[in-house]
């Protein structure tokens, strides 16, 4: 079923014709269609118009009544909302927004549709003037230049068209289930909102063009250029927020344990940190019990969480002696929070790691994942599977390897190769160490090394094309000074805001 969304507000000379257009293009290009329309207190005839077509087509007509005006944001939403709630199928139906003023051209919907059933998730109509379409004013055609440049949203040209399609599994993604507003601005900032917050759950976003029809406009335009461009630059820390919780999501899914499985609705395995090495392993572990180490996490001048790793104390796993490592993450934007605990319980006197836990809170769903590691018999087993699995001789888990590189000999200008993740199909890892740099954090500053981790087929902020940059203290036992990896939409740092450790050498 496509859902199609059209919010109107006294658009009665020509909500009908849009109407109509979009039963043309439906019966040219067959499929199961249905029209969502809300009248936000119109106070020409919209309401008459709606209820004749209402008696033809496929149509639901949503009001709100006179003086209750909600605005272009709120409609939007409520139809979204409405699609949602009527689909049985989510991950095959879709919804398309479409304004009624004929600036959009519903003959569009064809190959967004198309887009759609060939593997995309989320697809953005941008538009294209044409000489036979008539013509903005100049001041709108800056302003519509400018402001994709403010929104800062890469990869799309035009953000704010308002006309896309949208794979209600996506929608169902990005919303809360406590009904918490989905989009908080409004006018063109409300559809470049939308686009940023679906995104970041859509596999695969697409454009496609599409003809704006100007000189079939009825009416003056209620757009205000220069106060959209306003408006725009006023809700960039918004917008860039909807789509900045998309990178802590990323680190927190890089830095976690691996796995197909790892999420209910997962459907792509990501890159991981953990790795393993031909090198031998250190023979003890040289951290304090109680040395504590606080990252701020950044994605250009926004701070969108913290990160911490603790040496948190000894214990006995199977009659060995295993030092108890904890990593933490936990952050967000706005209505977005993840939460993240990864511990780790790798024996004192070989650095293999026995017990590996992740536990992860994330947008109201919660799992837990839990390992157990045998070294000596070269296998490991994860709760709640009847099976085990092989492992590599000196395996090491995701929290292990933050600790474990922090040991490593690393010569400037050598590249490593290592060996030792507990899934043997991760391996290897590369690192390159590329020079010595000097660093300012944690109120003080650091000699450090630079090192270049890289899966070469893998993804998440080790991918090759992330380019992720790692300072290391450069004295024994290292510290993680820094952590910088690239993505598509920008960059995002690692920083250490606090370090502290006890006077004892060893735990």
């Amino acid at each position: 079923m496509i859902y199609v969304c059209v919010p109107i507000h006294n658009e009665a000379r020509t909500a009908g014709l849009v109407l109509w257009k979009v039963r043309q293009v439906f019966t040219a290009f067959p499929r199961e269609y249905q029209l969502l329309v809300l009248d936000d207190a119109s106070t020409d005839e919209t309401r008459d118009v709606l209820a004749s077509y209402a008696k033809v087509l496929p149509m639901t007509v949503v009001t709100h009544g006179e003086g209750a005006r909600q605005g272009y944001a709120r409609s939007l939403e409520e139809l979204l909302r409405l699609a949602l709630q009527r689909t049985d199928r989510p991950k095959r139906d879709c919804a398309i927004t479409l304004h009624a003023d004929f600036a959009h051209s519903p003959e569009s919907m064809e190959e967004m549709v198309k887009r759609l059933e060939s593997g995309a998730d989320l697809v953005v109509a941008e538009q294209v003037e044409q000489r036979d379409g008539g013509r903005a004013s100049r001041a709108l055609r800056l302003a519509r230049r400018w402001a994709p440049r403010v929104l800062g949203l890469p990869g799309l040209r035009d953000p704010m068209s308002g006309f896309v399609a949208l794979r209600l599994i996506v929608l169902r993604q990005s919303l809360r289930s406590d009904g918490t507003r989905l989009l908080l601005t409004d006018g063109w900032c409300a559809s470049a909102e939308l686009v940023a917050r679906l995104r970041r759950h859509a596999r695969r976003l697409d454009t496609v063009p599409a003809a704006v029809r100007y000189d079939l406009v009825q009416r003056p335009s209620r757009v205000r250029p220069w106060r959209q461009l306003l408006e725009a630059w006023r809700a960039r820390p918004i917008i860039r927020a909807a789509h900045t919780a998309a990178a802590l999501l990323v680190i927190a899914a890089s830095l976690g344990a691996q796995s197909d499985t790892a999420r209910p609705d997962s459907s792509r395995a990501v890159g991981t940190v953990a790795i393993g090495a031909v090198v031998p392993a250190a023979m003890a572990v040289p951290f304090p019990v109680g040395e504590r180490l606080v990252y701020g996490a950044r994605y250009g001048p926004f701070s969108v969480g913290t990160a911490t790793m603790e040496v948190a104390g000894v214990d006995t796993i199977r009659a060995v002696e295993a030092v108890h490592f904890r990593f933490l993450i936990d952050g967000g934007a706005l209505w977005y929070h993840i939460h993240q605990n990864l511990e780790s319980w790798v024996g004192r006197r070989d650095f293999r790691s026995r017990r590996f836990l992740n536990q992860t809170e994330e947008k109201g769903k919660a799992w837990e994942r839990k390992f157990e590691f045998y070294p000596a018999s070269g296998m490991y087993r994860e709760a709640g599977r009847d099976s085990a699995a092989p492992t590599v001789a000196e395996p090491l888990d995701d929290a292990a390897f933050l600790y474990w590189i922090r040991t490593v000999p690393l010569e400037i200008g050598k590249r490593y190769e290592y060996r030792r993740y507990f899934r043997p199909e991760r391996n290897p890892v590369i690192v390159e160490v590329l020079k010595r740099d000097r660093v300012s954090v944690a109120g003080k500053k650091w000699n450090a090394i630079v090192i270049r981790p890289r899966i070469p087929n893998g993804g998440g902020i080790f991918a090759e094309k992330a380019d992720a940059r790692m300072w290391l203290s450069d004295e024994q036992p290292r510290i993680m000074l820094a952590l910088q990896s690239n993505f598509s939409f920008g960059q995002v740092t690692l920083k250490l805001k606090e370090y502290s450790a006890p006077a004892s050498e060893h735990p």
